[in-house]
């Protein structure tokens, strides 16, 4: 399966082995900081006084969201408008980060997992947090394909397609923005 966020897919520019690896030892890193970061809130914790209790979140209204975003975000995320190719913030990226839902701020995807599928719009081998994401049958063209939603803001972030290379997808870019890319504010 391929994540595409836009379309037909490229082999990845490195293979094999050395790809395998660069992604352990980018996940051990991840792991490393994340359990430092845990150890630190942890003894912060004991010092500090309890936390509030986590905020759930709620989707805003429909008149909010059209305020929130661009009249092409909007359309994107809320109606299932598909982005022109090769004329997104995102379809040629390759800034590192994290790509967000631009409704919930739910992370959706990381820039390791992008892949340069020659659609024209961004493509990734995997979500970022499965859970995150869920995917409905789209008959809307007259035959089936998989639509890929956030699963919190029920934000509409493009298909899936199985053309890729490894697990894979695809997202729209004006769905999201690369938080950490410098091109946060252009989404």
């Amino acid at each position: 399966m391929a994540y595409h966020a836009w379309e037909s897919v490229a082999p990845p520019l490195v293979t094999g082995a050395v790809v395998h690896y660069n992604r352990i030892a980018a996940q051990i890193v991840s792991l490393l900081l994340v359990a430092a970061s845990a150890q630190a809130q942890t003894r912060q914790a004991s010092a500090a006084p309890a936390a509030a209790p986590r905020k759930v979140f709620v989707k805003p209204s429909d008149g909010e969201i059209r305020r929130k975003l661009s009249p092409l975000q909007y359309a994107v995320t809320q109606h299932e408008v598909t982005e022109t190719p090769f004329r997104n913030v995102y379809w040629d990226n390759h800034e590192p980060g994290i790509y967000v839902d631009i409704v919930s701020g739910e992370p959706l995807f990381s820039s390791l997992d992008k892949y340069d599928s020659g659609t024209g719009w961004p493509s990734f081998t995997q979500p970022l947090e499965p859970a995150n994401i869920r995917t409905k049958t789209d008959r809307l063209l007259g035959f089936s394909r998989t639509e890929v939603r956030s699963a919190h803001a029920d934000s509409h972030l493009g298909h899936v397609f199985d053309d890729g290379p490894g697990p894979t997808g695809r997202i729209s870019p004006a769905a999201g923005r690369c938080r950490g890319s410098g091109r946060d504010a252009a989404a």
